[in-house]
């Protein structure tokens, strides 16, 4: 993909001076769009702040960076950072939603202030950005920003886990946060559609603050972990570009995983197999035999999501 790839493009990028958001603003950056770093330099589980996160990384990048270290979990926040972008880049074309917190428990020892700590920095915070952003992409597609007869054009990228879709043990409200985005993802896709603007998820498997504070409770997560490890967030950063660049118009609503070269495209929950009760025996017996007869074969497996990737990865 080549330097002007997003020439001229403006991105915000939430969470992203570190890890899987640093690696995405690099290679938006480098590929020619200017970007906002939305990140307050929290650590891990939402505790303090280092502005230094953000503003080291929008130095290093240079002057088509912007940093903001205002954390981005409230509506104000959230508009700020939009009318950041649009008030030094002159629009927004390209919306990142990477920040994530931990606090991880299991769900009979977990606290209800960290559960909603989660949600509201994992899930509402995206929820607010995409409201403050959609008015000024469906603004721009009506004005025509880039080609004057309509827009077609616009991105959302929302960073998901496979937690939120295999689940894994002690991760309530970190799979809870990122299944919410798949469904949030969804519905942005559908609502922009007509200004012809996509939106997609990608979770990624990648050396991160995450992945280094994983606890294995069994030889087979250690494993997980120890490849994981090998992974640089580069090849997430160089996907979602792809995603934001003119070849992936047409791509939308969609989920994919991202794991060293690899790229997944991840099934939507759909039905897979259906009984239906007889009419005149709506009897339990009849109900047990049709579902362990048609259901029960297509049942998914209960497994974790460092169980269900714990292969040597593509790097």
């Amino acid at each position: 993909m080549s330097r002007d790839l997003l020439d001229g493009r403006a991105a915000l990028v939430t969470g992203g001076g570190r890890g899987v958001g640093a690696a995405i603003a690099r290679v938006l950056a480098g590929h020619g769009a200017r970007v906002v770093i939305a990140d307050s330099g929290t650590g891990i589980n939402g505790m303090g702040a280092d502005p230094a996160v953000a503003t080291d990384l929008a130095k290093e990048i240079g002057d088509q960076a912007l940093a903001l270290t205002e954390s981005i979990a409230s509506p104000g926040a959230a508009q700020a950072a939009v009318s950041a972008a649009v008030d030094a880049f002159g629009g927004l074309d390209i919306v990142v939603n990477n920040a994530a917190i931990l606090r991880d428990a299991f769900i009979f020892k977990g606290d209800p202030g960290d559960w909603e700590a989660v949600l509201r920095n994992n899930l509402s915070a995206a929820y607010y950005v995409l409201a403050a952003a959609t008015p000024v992409l469906r603004a721009q597609a009506k004005a025509g920003r880039y080609d004057g007869d309509g827009y077609g054009w616009g991105r959302i990228v929302n960073i998901v886990s496979t937690a939120g879709l295999y689940g894994n043990y002690g991760q309530a409200s970190y799979g809870s946060a990122k299944a919410g985005l798949v469904g949030l993802t969804r519905v942005a896709a559908l609502d922009m559609a007509r200004s012809g603007v996509t939106a997609n998820a990608v979770a990624p498997f990648a050396h991160t603050r995450v992945t280094e504070i994983i606890q294995p409770a069994n030889e087979e997560q250690a494993q997980y972990k120890e490849r994981a490890l090998k992974v640089s967030p580069d090849h997430v950063g160089r996907f979602v570009a792809f995603l934001c660049s003119d070849a992936g118009q047409r791509i939308s609503g969609q989920l994919f995983g991202v794991r060293g070269r690899e790229v997944m495209l991840f099934s939507q929950p759909r039905p897979v197999a259906r009984v239906v009760a007889e009419a005149e025996d709506p009897s339990y017996a009849a109900l047990t035999q049709a579902v362990e007869a048609t259901l029960v074969p297509e049942l998914t497996l209960l497994e974790t999501d460092l169980e269900a990737f714990n292969t040597e990865p593509i790097v």
